[in-house]
């Protein structure tokens, strides 16, 4: 073993073998938290990145994957040619990142994390072709969340500039967007943007539909849930042919007098 990485957080891990990886990388076995950690270490590293192969339980994927905030953030590394997702159906005992230059075991004791490492050449070798193999093998998981990129650029052209201010002001508030009381889902969160500048119901609904957060109908039953409690109000706006539009608006003073950074709280506490 050589240059164990002991002592060290997951993200500091994942963080060097980023950084030194020229080739691909089998990143095998995640735990919840080291695919969270990875996301958020990919997204903030500059330059570019190794292409990173995830072999991950479905389950695990699925859970870290309802977290709004994540998955659209894996999504633009999916987008990027930095990450691709597919799952395992048995999994080794260890966390393991295999590069073409060393194996790292990621082993967890209590709070500690610890980066097991090997260069053997031999070993390395077998090792990566295994993995590659297994890959191949492996099914894809197919993560149905849009880039985050594709977001912000399709609401800002669809909606307003200021909406997809609001929308990424609300997200850096979050720690997570799961709608599952520890945060609100990327619907309410739309609808609320859509709600305070003022946007048609029809409007924000379709461009959520096209772009990949929800279907229209979504929108829908979450608009009425909303303006059930009171936090979003409508009112209708004549067209030229057909029924009249609703343009949404803030319904409760508390979220109106409230700042980017306050909203997505507020808006929790009266939901909650």
């Amino acid at each position: 073993m050589v240059s164990n990485l002991l002592n060290h957080q997951i993200d500091d891990i994942l963080e060097s073998v980023l950084e030194d990886a020229s080739g691909d990388v089998y990143m095998v076995n995640p735990s919840r938290d080291a695919i969270e950690e990875f996301i958020a270490v990919a997204t903030a590293l500059e330059g570019s990145l190794p292409s990173v192969h995830m072999l991950a339980d479905e389950r695990t994927l699925k859970a870290v994957m309802d977290d709004f905030i994540v998955a659209s953030n894996a999504a633009d590394l999916i987008s990027e040619g930095a990450l691709a997702l597919h799952t395992l159906e048995e999994a080794p005992e260890n966390s393991l990142l295999v590069t073409e230059d060393r194996v790292i075991a990621v082993v967890h004791a209590g709070d500690r994390v610890g980066g097991l490492v090997t260069d053997d050449d031999s070993f390395v070798e077998d090792t990566y072709e295994t993995y590659a193999d297994r890959w191949e093998d492996a099914p894809a998981y197919n993560l149905r969340t849009p880039p985050i990129t594709d977001v912000r650029e399709t609401l800002s052209d669809e909606i307003s500039p200021e909406a997809e201010d609001d929308f990424t002001a609300i997200l850096n508030s979050l720690e997570t967007a799961r709608g599952d009381g520890d945060g609100l889902d990327e619907v309410t969160i739309s609808l609320l943007v859509a709600a305070k500048n003022e946007a048609l119901l029809y409007d924000i609904s379709k461009w959520g539909e096209d772009v990949g957060i929800a279907s229209k109908a979504t929108f829908s039953r979450t608009k009425t849930k909303l303006e059930d409690m009171g936090l979003i109000d409508t009112e209708k706006v004549p067209i030229d042919v057909g029924r009249p539009r609703l343009r949404l608006k803030i319904g409760d003073d508390r979220l109106r007098e409230a700042d980017n950074g306050q909203l997505a709280t507020v808006a929790q506490s009266i939901l909650n």
